[in-house]
């Protein structure tokens, strides 16, 4: 049993917060196929921004299924508190507080990861945040700022004291960004000096990997970013993966398309007709990108200007698929049999620091 304060999750997996990709529609989604927690794109600590419409559409969460999980970013203690305050009335039944985002944009403004250099202003935000709200307070960090200067476990050990309730470590540091391959022998030392929940975080991108790490580091969840655009389906690969050790059909034509078309519509009636046909193409281009003519498709759909048309479109291109396969290749994960390989022969390399 997964728990986070007073919430019992529905199992270990997570979906991570990314910024103008999980909006409600995408959050929903991935509930729905099987994540046990989704986390909303982060929102600046600064409410005098909350003002746009953009805002305006994120913020609002008290008719969405719960545990509702907002992540916050901001570096000052009295902002973050006072926006955690502000995001609980509108409906955040988990606060998340950002110290784990590598962007340029937001370091520069000594927020995100660029916190984890100044290990007293840490403690001075988790504080200020915790007692700031009555929901639990979760906690997003990386590796360290640097590959010279790791101090996850320092920052993991000093939250946990100041009352955060569970941890998503990115085997990253601030300075590798997205680039090399995740490293998770840090997350396995976090784990092992914390007793509050950690989920592991950084290149899962299969069954087999996050089985993989799971077992290797001890973490309590596995939280999924990247892998899961263009395939909110990894969660539900994932959690009978791990229940039972082989994958489960993979998803049908019948099935995706649906699913999709249901992202679409809720993309429109969430934005209105301009932003959601703007918004759609991204959402629609990771669903498309590896299969049958998604190439083609993408051209053509990307110069669509109403949703009719985008329905329309989408409608023709899954009959076209259905018509030589009954299943997708979706994901990239799947293999013959189905059935977990040995674990020797599996992954070494992605235990390597």
């Amino acid at each position: 049993m997964f728990t986070i304060g007073p919430h019992t999750l529905a199992n270990t997996l997570a979906l991570a917060p990314m910024a103008g990709v999980t909006d409600r529609p995408f959050r929903q989604l991935c509930r729905r196929l099987g994540a046990g927690l989704v986390v909303a794109e982060m929102v600046t600590s600064d409410t005098r921004l909350w003002n746009s419409q953009k805002s305006r559409t994120r913020l609002p969460h008290a008719d969405e299924p719960g545990p509702v999980s907002v992540q916050i970013l901001g570096n000052d203690p009295v902002m973050m508190a006072d926006a955690a305050q502000q995001n609980v009335a509108l409906g955040a039944q988990i606060i998340d507080i950002n110290m784990g985002c590598p962007a340029k944009k937001v370091c520069k403004k000594a927020a995100g990861s660029a916190l984890m250099q100044d290990e007293a202003l840490v403690a001075d935000i988790v504080a200020a945040v915790v007692e700031s709200v009555s929901v639990p307070v979760t906690l997003k960090i990386r590796t360290g700022w640097c590959p010279n200067s790791k101090n996850a476990v320092t920052i993991a050990q000093l939250a946990e004291k100041l009352g955060i309730q569970a941890l998503a470590v990115h085997g990253r540091t601030r300075a590798c960004r997205f680039a090399g391959e995740a490293e998770y022998q840090t997350i396995s030392e976090v784990c092992q000096s914390v007793s509050i929940p950690v989920y592991a975080n950084g290149d899962i991108d299969s069954p087999f990997k996050a089985k993989l790490i799971l077992e290797s580091t001890g973490a309590s969840g596995i939280m999924i970013g990247r892998a899961a655009q263009g395939n909110p389906w990894i969660f539900r690969d994932t959690a009978y993966f791990l229940a039972h050790d082989t994958l489960p059909q993979a998803p049908g034509v019948t099935e995706v398309a649906a699913d999709v078309k249901a992202h679409l519509s809720a993309l429109h009636q969430l934005y209105g007709e301009d932003a959601g046909v703007r918004i759609a193409r991204k959402h629609i281009g990771w669903y498309t990108q590896a299969l049958p003519g998604g190439s083609n498709f993408r051209k053509a759909f990307n110069q669509l200007l109403s949703a009719g048309a985008q329905h329309q479109a989408l409608e023709q291109y899954f009959i076209h698929l259905s018509l030589s396969a009954s299943t997708l290749p979706i994901g990239g994960y799947r293999h013959t049999d189905a059935v977990l390989p040995k674990k020797n022969s599996i992954g070494k390399r992605d235990l390597a620091a």
